[in-house]
């Protein structure tokens, strides 16, 4: 997202001459006409205005007689790819992202389209038995189980890419040799892959105590389970750690659980309400984590400790432990069920 959209913001009582100014001074070629509660009302171009000059307004006329009032839009959180497909197929550079109707954001092409480059170190989890998938797991380490025609593993590995990673620690301990053959140092894919090995399992968060001291200095690092696929906008997620300042962010998906009864509540013998079949909803965690140096910092070596433990004790600490919501495709393939559903989700998904 643009870190300047605020100052592409103009009224419709704004002339021509003003949004030209904006139009030509800012690089996103667009301004946007909001009211005074930032709700917007229309997008305005260089060619908007052009074609009012041809119409005979003078440069003193109020932006309101040009603008387009029904622009293309998409709310905050749309993924990526699918900002890319509408400015694409619409034939323009650049999108609002609006939340109850208010300018958030600006998304352009180009800025999606310019790939960055993140040395923020990707540790991903691929230590794990894999026993409910057995017998598949017996012979086969559970990230290297193949999802299409690649292991998950490669699958989770390639997305980070796509989202301009290239530093990543990958942390074993059953079949290492497999996982380690297959990718080696990670020069076939263009990053660099780095392995620590848990001789005892150490938990979802002990294998960060094992980390080594070349690691990017001063940056989150997002740290992911190694069998989960996901549409997660990582650019995104990190954005979202930074700009908080926090600790730690956890990647949380909403979960839905109807009770099959209806649900009595009552003061003694007194019936005060009755719901048939209620639905409760919860936020559970989506195994994806951004954890900033100090959390990383401590762990000690080999000391065994699950993520929720390691967390809890920060959040103790300081208020800095935030979680962010994913509505984005997510499947943990931790069953046999979800392993099914992936070799049919994979073909519609684009991870392939």
């Amino acid at each position: 997202m643009s870190h300047c959209w605020k100052n592409v913001l103009i009224k419709p009582t704004s002339t021509l001459r003003d949004a030209l100014e904006i139009i030509n001074t800012e690089a996103l070629r667009v301004a946007l006409i909001v009211d005074k509660e930032n709700c917007l009302l229309g997008v305005v171009t260089d060619g908007d205005v052009r074609r009012g000059l041809l119409n005979n307004l003078p440069l003193t006329s109020e932006v309101s007689l040009v603008m387009n009032s029904a622009p293309q839009v998409a709310n905050v959180g749309t993924p990526r790819d699918e900002l890319i497909s509408m400015m694409e197929s619409k034939g323009i550079l650049s999108i609002p992202l609006l939340e109850s109707g208010r300018v958030v954001g600006l998304e352009t092409l180009h800025s999606m389209l310019s790939l960055p480059i993140y040395q923020n170190p990707v540790f991903l989890m691929a230590g794990g038995f894999g026993t409910r998938l057995r017998p598949l797991t017996d012979t086969c380490p559970k990230p290297m189980l193949k999802i299409g025609n690649k292991p998950i593993l490669e699958t989770v590995i390639r997305s980070f890419i796509k989202a301009g990673f290239v530093n990543f620690y990958i942390s074993t301990h059953y079949m290492p040799e497999q996982i380690q053959q297959h990718f080696g140092d990670g020069s076939e894919f263009g990053v660099n892959i780095t392995y620590v090995h848990e001789e005892q399992p150490l938990g979802t968060g002990g294998a960060l105590g094992l980390l080594p001291d070349s690691l990017p200095k001063g940056l989150p690092l997002i740290m992911m389970n190694g069998d989960v696929l996901s549409k997660i906008d990582f650019q995104r997620l990190l954005d979202f750690h930074n700009d908080n300042d926090a600790d730690a962010t956890m990647c949380v998906r909403e979960y839905e659980y109807q009770i099959p009864y209806g649900v009595i509540e009552g003061v003694g013998n007194q019936i005060t309400s009755m719901v048939e079949k209620p639905v409760q909803r919860f936020f559970v965690n989506a195994g994806i984590y951004v954890v900033s140096p100090r959390i990383i910092q401590s762990v000690p070596a080999n000391h065994r400790i699950d993520m929720p433990t390691l967390l809890d004790q920060h959040m103790r600490e300081r208020e800095k432990v935030l979680m962010f919501p994913i509505h984005e495709y997510w499947l943990d393939i931790g069953r046999m069920d979800d392993f099914n559903r992936a070799q049919v989700d994979i073909h519609t998904l684009g991870l392939e």
